[in-house]
């Protein structure tokens, strides 16, 4: 028993993370988010206290969590660089190590010993500990998001991005206000159990509030949501075709594989611009060379930009004196000068290495998979197709993971995001079907609709809720297979201004400063 008593609460936070992995892709049992991180707040109020270092024995339970939580979340990574998945794992895993001990300090319920009645009996003591906890978690998930340029995948409200209600919920809060319902729930679930312990203990039990309101929370949410699924808005149509030529990553940039890689754009493109549509993609990087510096590119891109009544968007590589820049660009015709959009948002060990000079060792660990830094663009830029007349926001890569780009780009006037990315690093793992998760959140917050285009998956539509409508795959399901996805979509003639867009992470940014407060009071606590 004193074995069980010193091991439970490395296995409920053991336990905790693998409820938070089984949230996402591949498992997607996005009902567990609603009691993920239960198994570690009852190890943080309960667990066995360290005489000596209380708070480093609740930092090291969520330290596990989170190591548990990004290594099975993030094993994608490992087909790319298994050294550089475990240290990113060992960075992350700080966050929730971090959340314990802010929970540990301000948010763990402590028993008066002057007092008969038991603290847990307090219904608004418990919502007060509950929405601390969660408020202390949403503002972690802030600074992950921004902090050295930022990594928030798989913040906990990504879990539920095919309920479609639900997510509505992100056009208010952004992510930042499911998650905080998500650990609210787990809090109270946990405060719960332990007031009915107690109550029938002493044989009377009674209704509290606590459990009712975060009832009444959740359901509020998902209301909100069937009332804005069911809004109209003046929409246009807007026929689409994109191009997934489903390129290995190790053929990609291989000189010997060039004409293999042109047959298959010829190939794909001709079906494509068969289908008559308004606007052609093809994915991120697309020609073998850039399409700026390469005759063969450009003549190749201009064929095809010129052979039909579209548009075509497709991404490249721009290498020149200006700077080295991975971009979108839109073609829509002869005469027409190329609408240009530089990456702004890099991608770390990715796209540059972070102190490549003056800490080298990362360098070394990456080797050559990125032998230079591409240069940043200067933000979103907004693409306009004459016909019909559409205000295009595009995104290259990893972009549309990140809230911030996606608001700035709707205040400018963008009607449709066009997401051109490239998931073949990663072969055919979770990695595409995570991202595609997080593109669901930029149209939901944003009411704007979103197509995305990808060298092998995953190729799919989106509408302005926030519903995937259209995803390529071939008839066994694949979709990581060589392909043309094509439909018409609806674009919103005047697409409404959110609150989102008005006030972006002020939700967040609230969760923040409370939380700071509250570990400012119980410092002065301490202190007295």
């Amino acid at each position: 028993m004193s074995l069980l008593r010193v091991l439970w609460p490395w296995l409920a936070a053991a336990l905790s993370g693998v409820l938070l992995t089984l949230c996402f892709a591949p498992f997607d049992q996005a009902w567990l988010v609603w009691i993920a991180l239960a198994p570690l707040i009852a190890a943080i109020w309960f667990g066995p206290v360290h005489p000596k270092y209380p708070l480093l024995r609740k930092i090291e339970l969520g330290y596990l969590t989170g190591l548990v939580y990004f290594l099975g979340s993030l094993h994608w990574m490992s087909v790319l660089t298994v050294p550089g998945w475990f240290i990113l794992c060992l960075y992350l895993a700080v966050y929730p190590a971090a959340w314990a001990g802010i929970v540990y300090v301000i948010a763990t319920p402590r028993e008066n010993p002057h007092s008969f009645r038991s603290v847990w009996l307090s219904s608004w003591h418990n919502l007060a500990t509950g929405a601390l906890a969660a408020a202390a978690w949403v503002a972690l998930e802030l600074l992950r998001g921004h902090v050295f340029t930022g990594f928030g995948w798989n913040a906990l409200g990504i879990a539920l991005h095919a309920n479609i209600p639900f997510i509505q919920l992100a056009s208010l809060t952004g992510v930042g206000g499911l998650s905080f319902l998500a650990v609210l729930s787990s809090a109270i679930a946990v405060a719960t159990v332990r007031r009915l312990m107690i109550e029938a203990r002493g044989g009377k039990i009674r209704a509290h509030f606590d459990f009712t309101i975060t009832i009444a929370l959740i359901v509020a949410a998902f209301g909100y949501g069937l009332r804005q699924v069911g809004a109209p808005a003046e929409t246009i149509p807007l026929r689409v075709a994109a191009v997934q030529p489903s390129i290995p990553q190790n053929e990609k940039w291989n000189p010997a594989f060039e004409q293999r890689i042109y047959d298959t754009f010829e190939r794909q493109t001709a079906i494509a611009a068969a289908m008559n549509p308004d606007l052609l993609l093809w994915p991120e990087a697309a020609t073998p060379r850039g399409f700026f510096e390469d005759r063969t590119a450009n003549e190749f891109v201009r064929k095809w930009a010129n052979k039909g009544d579209y548009s075509l968007l497709f991404g490249t590589l721009r290498l020149s004196h200006e700077g080295d820049y991975n971009a979108a660009v839109l073609l829509t015709g002869a005469e027409e000068p190329p609408q240009f959009y530089p990456k702004s948002h890099l991608v770390m060990f990715g796209e540059y290495i972070p102190f490549r000079y003056s800490f080298p060792l990362f360098a070394i660990i990456v080797g050559d998979m990125v032998p230079s830094d591409f240069d940043n663009g200067k933000g979103p830029v907004i693409f306009r197709l004459p016909q019909p007349p559409v205000a295009i926001a595009p995104l290259v890569c990893f972009e549309d993971t990140l809230g911030y780009l996606a608001r700035e780009a709707s205040n400018l006037g963008a009607q449709l995001f066009v997401t051109v990315t490239n998931t073949g690093w990663f072969k055919q793992t979770a990695a595409g079907r995570q991202h595609l998760a997080h593109s669901v959140f930029r149209c939901a917050e944003n009411r704007r609709p979103m197509v995305r285009c990808a060298n092998n998956g995953v190729t799919a539509f989106i509408d302005s809720l926030g519903r995937v409508t259209h995803v390529l795959s071939d008839p066994d399901g694949n979709i990581f297979a060589e392909g043309v996805l094509s439909a018409e979509i609806q674009i919103p003639v005047n697409p409404p201004t959110t609150f989102y867009m008005k006030k972006g992470e002020i939700f967040a940014s609230a969760c923040l400063i409370a939380t700071f407060a509250a570990l400012g009071v119980a410092a002065v606590r301490r202190r007295d």
